[in-house]
């Protein structure tokens, strides 16, 4: 199921141009990261789709849905969104009810239910958990409800804001792990980070964005590298980017310790 924007623009009632003509197709199965400044048009973007915002000019499809024909509610089944802030999403007497909602709202059967569901828990490591209030959690952990929430309801297209934010390292090794088994699952990941770090472990393509505009958009590989441009979005290259540069290997241009030592070890 793929994403098209056709000259997205989309001003805030306050005055403020939050997208200038954005033009963007995301391909099934791709694991995108879209980074800039805060207030560089991140999160409006990523509402536009799943019609918590509705473009101004232009038009957004998430298939063959033009997202203006369709409320959230239904985008719900194509489209799951973890917002930064998991107080924003939280409702749920317990950690199971939670996680559980999303696919019983879908009108999956019970089977396929606690399939989902089992397995989303797992996968954010709440097994122990799942009896207990939300808000009796921590704020890392409230933030693995909320994914494991989108998670359970079975989405071809999954957007997380920035998921790794108050998360010590086991928390951000685990939400990797679903990045990623979220590539090997053929569906779509669309992550919000400052992170870069830790986008360029999981993510293929990166976005690059100020101003409500895409400034730059290519193979992490290549994005991560373009020292100019990432400082023109305020943010930093990673780690391993900038380490890279100074030892005289960009040339290679390692994403990974991995891919950072293996190139020490050829040179």
């Amino acid at each position: 199921m793929d994403i098209k924007l056709e000259s997205v623009s989309f001003r805030y009632p306050s005055g403020v141009l939050a997208l200038d003509g954005i033009d963007l197709q995301l391909n099934q199965g791709e694991t995108v990261a879209i980074v800039g400044e805060n207030g560089a048009g991140k999160s409006t973007l990523v509402k536009h789709l799943n019609a918590l915002l509705i473009p101004e000019h232009g038009r957004v499809l998430v298939g063959d849905w033009d997202t203006s024909e369709y409320s959230p509610a239904k985008l719900a089944a194509r489209v799951g969104f973890a917002f930064q802030n998991p107080d924003d999403q939280l409702f749920a007497q317990t950690v199971q009810q939670e996680i559980s909602f999303g696919p019983r709202n879908l009108g999956f059967d019970e089977n396929k239910l606690q399939r989902l569901v089992e397995s989303a828990i797992a996968m954010v490591g709440l097994q122990d958990m799942v009896d207990s209030h939300p808000y009796d959690l921590s704020l890392s952990q409230r933030k693995m409800i909320v994914i494991a929430a989108i998670l359970a309801m079975d989405t071809p297209i999954v957007i997380l804001d920035e998921p790794t934010t108050g998360q010590d390292a086991r928390g951000i090794a685990m939400v990797g792990k679903i990045v990623d088994e979220l590539r090997n699952l053929g569906r779509t990941a669309i992550i919000i980070s400052h992170d870069l770090d830790f986008c360029a472990e999981h993510c293929e393509r990166i976005l690059v964005m100020a101003g409500g505009k895409i400034c730059a958009d290519g193979p992490a590989q290549e994005i991560l590298y373009q020292e100019d441009v990432l400082h023109s979005a305020a943010v930093e290259p990673p780690q391993v980017a900038r380490l890279s540069k100074v030892l005289g290997l960009e040339k290679q241009k390692p994403l990974t310790i991995h891919q950072f030592v293996d190139n020490i070890a050829k040179n």
